[in-house]
């Protein structure tokens, strides 16, 4: 008997501690297959695609601009796509992302189920990213809705007042940018069950923003004095800075929107690359043949020409295929850059249109061209890989885009006008939009003044500030 003993204690203190371990371990293996979802490594990728989107507004964007408007209007453009970044994360978190990704509404737009980011969190979303956190992919599209409305500033810099700007800014978002990204992205968007292909954003960023600055560069007017007063850029080195910022933070926006560390990244790193190397040669040679230069300004130009013209197609083509449409989307953007805005005399002040309207049209076309499942399983052979029927799916998709693009921003602008004024007034323009607007002044001279009894005084500010015309 007293044998017995030792032994029921052992296998009841065996069955008290196995059977809960074994329940314990139970837990924690379902917690794992959940956890196991996310991809550390996909995840880690795309934050950083996200920052480098991100970058590509602030300086990328800011200083591309910035350095192309005259001297007295530097920091009214670069105050657009800083507001932007400022106006656009706030709206995109309140109710943006919800309109453009939400729950589908008759393949128009997203339902407000996710207002406020309800909804939004840790756990991945399989429609859109089985891998990384749901709000991962949510902050890596924000970045993409805020530079669309800063590229528009560049077709009426040095001439909209900063108030209705503003207004414009949560407007057009909310009544454009959010809709059509649904069209294309959202589950259940119209677009996307059409079957148009737009990786990175050739409709949904570059065509309704190109379109829409061309319509707001003629709803407000020239410029005073444009045509009989040279209007250069005042600063080159700040633009080529921009324009390199541009380059490498598009690498983030392209490779990034394969949303994982993948094959299919590199796949879009590859062609972004060689398409926009392409597109500089290419306005570089165009230029030096109209011009009989070569310019420092037109190798940047180029060079965002063929990052805007591959981004729709850069994760369905081919290296080579990168290539032919970079240097077709080089000559194409000059000549709208260089002869039609001429031809047509409208003012364009820093070609947003001629670049992004008319690269990202191109970049649409092309992608129903050159597209192939060899590259991409997920997506649908082009024209030249035997579906024409992609080529029609694409038109369809650019003429949508610009049609909601053009009557969408008039109306817009005209019922902003009514509360706003748009427009800056002559004297306004004249002083300058940097004093005027913002009662700042980029360059400020300053004068060294020394004194022999007290040694270095320090420096003294000297300038002439203009005052703001009400």
């Amino acid at each position: 008997m007293t044998k017995v003993y030792p032994r029921l204690v052992m296998i009841l203190t065996t069955i008290f501690t196995v059977i809960p371990a074994l329940a314990w371990a139970d837990d924690e293996a379902a917690e794992a297959v959940v956890e196991n979802t996310i991809s550390a490594g996909d995840t880690s990728f795309v934050l950083i695609a996200a920052a480098l989107v991100m970058l590509m507004t602030l300086p990328g964007l800011a200083l591309f601009y910035g350095g192309l408007s005259r001297k007295k209007n530097v920091l009214s453009t670069i105050m657009y796509s800083f507001f932007a970044m400022i106006i656009i994360s706030i709206q995109w978190a309140l109710y943006g992302y919800s309109l453009s990704f939400g729950p589908d509404v008759h393949h128009i737009i997203g339902s407000l189920d996710w207002l406020g980011l309800k909804n939004v969190g840790l756990d991945p979303n399989p429609d859109y990213s089985a891998t990384i956190p749901h709000n991962a992919f949510m902050v890596f599209q924000m970045m993409f809705a805020v530079i669309t409305p800063a590229l528009i500033s560049g077709a009426f810099a040095e001439r909209m007042r900063f108030p209705a700007f503003l207004a414009f800014l949560v407007l057009w978002a909310t009544f454009i940018y959010d809709p059509v990204a649904h069209w294309v992205w959202g589950v259940n968007g119209w677009l996307r069950n059409l079957g148009a292909l737009d990786f990175a954003g050739g409709t949904v960023v570059h065509i309704i923003s190109g379109v829409s600055g061309l319509v707001a560069c003629i709803v407000l007017g020239r410029r005073k004095g444009h045509g009989s007063v040279p209007m250069l850029p005042h600063s080159l080195p700040f633009t080529v800075m921009g324009a390199a910022l541009l380059w490498f933070g598009w690498f983030g926006f392209n490779a990034g929107s394969a949303l994982g560390a993948n094959g299919l990244a590199a796949s879009a790193f590859v062609a972004t690359h060689l398409a926009t190397a392409a597109a500089a040669l290419s306005w570089v040679v165009t230029e030096w043949i109209h011009h009989g230069k070569p310019t420092t300004l037109g190798a940047a130009s180029g060079a965002v020409a063929g990052l805007v013209a591959i981004t729709p197609a850069c994760g369905f083509v081919e290296p080579m295929s990168a290539i032919i449409i970079g240097l077709i989307a080089g000559a194409a953007c000059y000549l709208a850059v260089g002869v039609l805005k001429a031809k047509l005399r409208y003012d364009d002040s820093l070609d947003a249109f001629g670049v992004h309207g008319v690269g990202g049209t191109w970049g649409a076309l092309a992608t129903g061209l050159f597209a192939t499942t060899a590259v991409n399983p997920a997506g649908s052979d082009g024209l030249f890989y035997g579906n024409p029927e992609q080529v029609v799916i694409q038109l369809i998709a650019i003429a949508s885009s610009w049609a909601v693009a053009i009557v969408g921003t008039y109306i817009i602008l005209k019922v902003v006008n009514v509360f706003i004024k748009l427009r800056a007034t002559d004297e306004e323009q004249e002083s300058g939009l940097d004093i005027t607007q913002h009662g700042e002044d980029a360059y400020t001279d300053f004068v060294l003044s020394a004194s022999m009894s007290s040694g270095f005084s320090g420096l003294k500010e000297s300038s002439t500030v203009v005052k703001p015309v009400m």
